[in-house]
């Protein structure tokens, strides 16, 4: 029986080299040994001296380039996967040894936090597959360095997952965020090794500082800026300019030189504002704007709740739906026109909550003269108030009444 005759073969092995000095392997038993022939079909090892193994086939190089590299006295480890071939020799494989290598790499780097290389192998809309070894793992999206994430302006899927693939065949260093060998899950972030290199440089960075850069990208929601030794901000469009901006694009484009302050540094994320820079026209508003003066403004914006309303380069107005004098199931396209002027008057004017509020009527006119809920309609008469109003006649009547019979008594 084969199985019998093995069994006779290692005893007589052990009987001749001593365990003592040479435990019998066992398949699956990670060896180590020293290349004595290297050819591109097979790679002979001896094992200290007392048993040759061989590598052959599809286990040569599919785990590492690596073990593409080997000349005659490198050392080596392999797995066993067989304790006898047809030429008395054990059958080894470089797959399996590189895979275990390649979890225990990955797990000491996880526990160290240390910064690995990957390969990327393909991508689609959520990220980039990645290889460690023959490892695969996984790069979201929003894990990838500031230089590499793909800013596209309209967050257009199909340009996003264009960008990504361009990075496919690149080795990128990378920190592991979550590793299971059990699940073969391994997730890991470009930011944080980008981070980790950059700790030093971003920790000079504090909210007050002023940089000057360059527009790198800029999207609907803001515009990045590339700044001092390879860091990168982000303005945000409500930091961009003190008046309201639909789209960044229409005050900055890529490439343009900007300077702007510093207001949150969170981690790895730099927040600029721009507008910060610029003094702001709301504070003298009230010398250019008064409660009640007739202005004439151009419609930028039609909201459920009202018009955005120009009224110069610096100021930019609400005329509430209920100070416009919609009559009932009119709209207020029915009224108005994006890009048109109109004529309206100032209503409200909080310069220190950058609002200025108009109307179709003047604040004291026949309606519409508040900006808030209840503009444009009909006074409501409180009964209370009557009754309150009421009291001072009503006792001046019954005098009055009380005099004249008194009169008519005495006479």
């Amino acid at each position: 029986m084969p199985e019998e005759k093995n069994k006779t073969d290692n005893n007589k092995f052990a009987e001749l080299v001593g365990e003592d000095k040479l435990a019998i392997p066992k398949v699956g038993d990670i060896i180590k040994g020293t290349v004595i022939s290297s050819g591109k079909s097979e790679i002979k090892l001896d094992i200290d001296g007392v048993m040759v193994g061989i590598v052959r086939g599809r286990e040569l190089y599919k785990e590492s380039p690596e073990y593409a590299s080997l000349k005659v006295g490198d050392e080596v480890e392999a797995t066993v996967v067989d304790l006898e071939n047809e030429n008395g020799e054990l059958e080894l494989s470089f797959s399996y040894a590189g895979h275990q290598k390649a979890w225990e790499a990955l797990t000491n780097a996880f526990e160290s936090q240390e910064i690995i290389k990957i390969k990327i192998k393909d991508a689609n809309k959520g990220g980039l597959i990645i290889n460690f070894g023959q490892i695969g793992g996984f790069l979201p999206v929003s894990q990838l360095s500031p230089e590499n994430y793909p800013r596209v302006g309209g967050g257009d899927k199909g340009k996003i997952l264009e960008k990504l693939k361009s990075f496919v065949n690149k080795e990128v260093e990378v920190k592991i965020m979550d590793l299971s060998e059990k699940d073969e899950k391994l997730i890991v972030s470009e930011k944080l090794a980008w981070s980790d290199r950059q700790k030093d440089v971003i920790s000079k960075y504090k909210p007050g500082n002023l940089v000057e850069g360059t527009v790198t990208a800029v999207t609907n929601f803001g515009a990045f800026i590339s700044f001092g030794e390879g860091m990168e901000g982000l303005i945000h469009i409500s930091e961009l300019a003190w008046q309201r901006i639909d789209n960044p694009a229409d005050i900055v484009k890529v490439g343009d030189k900007i300077k702007a302050e510093i207001i949150n540094v969170d981690g790895a994320k730099i927040f600029l504002s721009a507008k910060k820079l610029i003094d702001d026209p709301w504070k003298k508003v009230k010398e250019k704007y008064k409660i009640n003066d007739k202005v004439e403004g151009k419609v930028i914006k039609i909201n459920p709740f009202g018009l955005f309303v120009k009224l110069d380069d610096d100021i930019h107005a609400l005329a509430h739906v209920s100070s416009l004098g919609l009559k009932t199931g009119e709209k207020m396209q029915d009224k108005f026109e994006v890009n048109k002027p109109y004529e309206f008057f100032v209503i409200s004017l909080e310069p220190s909550e950058h609002r200025l509020g108009l109307g179709l009527k003047p604040m004291g006119g026949d309606k519409f003269e508040s900006a808030g809920p209840e503009a444009g309609q009909p006074e409501k008469k409180n009964p209370e108030k009557k009754n309150k109003e009421e009291k001072p006649a009503a006792k001046k009547a019954k005098k009055a009444d009380r005099a004249d019979k008194s009169e008519k008594e005495e006479d």
